[in-house]
């Protein structure tokens, strides 16, 4: 079973707890879901996953959920209505208007985006995957795109490197852009079953654990 190693608290006192595998050599693999509250299918999943019994050569890192607070509230955004996935300390940050895209005061102003960083920059994974909904893709940033194929022939999803509209501030442009390390974003989608959607998951994680 996995481990719980570091946690934060958010503005509701909820937990944002990083998990590590019982197996610590390898290379380190990142794994997160939860950054909008009302995805919840990869926070589902990856909190079931961290309760397994698992073997593994690789060194894997478990967020199950980055935004608790908007989770519970079914929300996309925060306690404070930012989109954490505008708030990471990027070149192409912006000040936007304040609609469920709003990226914050400023740049790492949400303590979730500041834990992330922080964990990013101590563990130094040398591949991240980030779970949302709903768009049935595999997206990546940065030099991901081998590794986005075979997670692609896994869950039968096009591998799609453009999202298809701009993202200041995004944790693929800070993680795969700005810092190179490959970044993998899995959009499930809204309308599968939740059984298909962790058997497929499990699967990729199982790559990502034994393979990668």
């Amino acid at each position: 079973m996995f481990k719980c190693i570091k946690t934060t608290t958010t503005q509701n006192k909820n937990s944002v707890n990083l998990y590590q595998s019982p197996h610590t050599t390898g290379k380190k693999v990142l794994i997160i879901a939860g950054t909008h509250g009302d995805e919840p299918q990869g926070t589902d999943i990856l909190s079931l996953y961290i309760k397994e019994n698992i073997t593994c050569k690789n060194n894997l890192y478990i967020i199950p959920c980055v935004n608790p607070d908007g989770y519970e509230q079914k929300l996309r955004t925060n306690s404070n209505n930012v989109d954490l996935n505008r708030n990471f300390p990027t070149e192409n940050w912006e000040l936007t208007e304040k609609n469920e895209f709003f990226g914050g005061n400023s740049p790492s102003s949400e303590i979730e985006t500041q834990f992330l960083v922080e964990i990013i920059t101590e563990i130094k994974p040398d591949i991240i995957l980030t779970i949302h909904a709903p768009f049935k893709i595999v997206n990546y940033d940065g030099p991901a795109e081998n590794i986005s194929k075979q997670i692609a022939k896994i869950i039968d999803y096009p591998v799609q490197h453009d999202i298809g509209y701009p993202t200041p501030g995004s944790f693929g442009t800070y993680c795969g852009l700005e810092k190179n390390i490959p970044t993998i974003t899995l959009e499930l989608g809204e309308d599968e079953a939740f059984n298909w959607q962790k058997d497929r998951c499990y699967k990729i994680l199982e790559l990502l654990a034994n393979q990668y």
